[in-house]
């Protein structure tokens, strides 16, 4: 990943809307969501969610997937995680014990027998 890509995608979520899209196909993943129905649910018309879903998607933040007659949107999840260690690369200089209460948040979703080791 580099600096400009990095700007591209932070500058995408740097925006109410957007922010709100993408917490919420985050949370919808593996299903996605139809473009209409993300309209409905973030309380936008679906003109101004398209214009929103294009940043999104030229941002490498999401895609859309035509399912018939509408489109399937869904998190570029590989492209967040580039951003994501992007950003932490060299987290804290290097010092494993600044870094582990930060890396420790970020692991929501461990496996089942390393969340009961917690």
């Amino acid at each position: 990943m580099d600096e400009n890509r990095t700007i591209a995608a932070l500058a995408a979520l740097a925006q109410p809307t957007r922010l709100r899209t993408f917490r919420l196909l985050v949370e919808r993943e593996p299903e996605g969501v139809p473009a209409g129905e993300l309209a409905r649910l973030v309380d936008v018309p679906q003109n101004t969610m398209s214009a929103h879903l294009a940043t999104l998607s030229q941002a490498g933040l999401i895609r859309g997937e035509r399912q018939s007659r509408s489109i399937i949107y869904r998190v570029e999840l590989d492209r967040f995680r580039a951003v994501m260690l992007y950003l932490l690369q060299d987290c804290c200089g290097g010092n494993a014990s600044l870094c582990a209460p930060l890396i420790s948040d970020l692991t929501c979703c461990a496996p089942a027998e390393e969340a009961q080791i917690r």
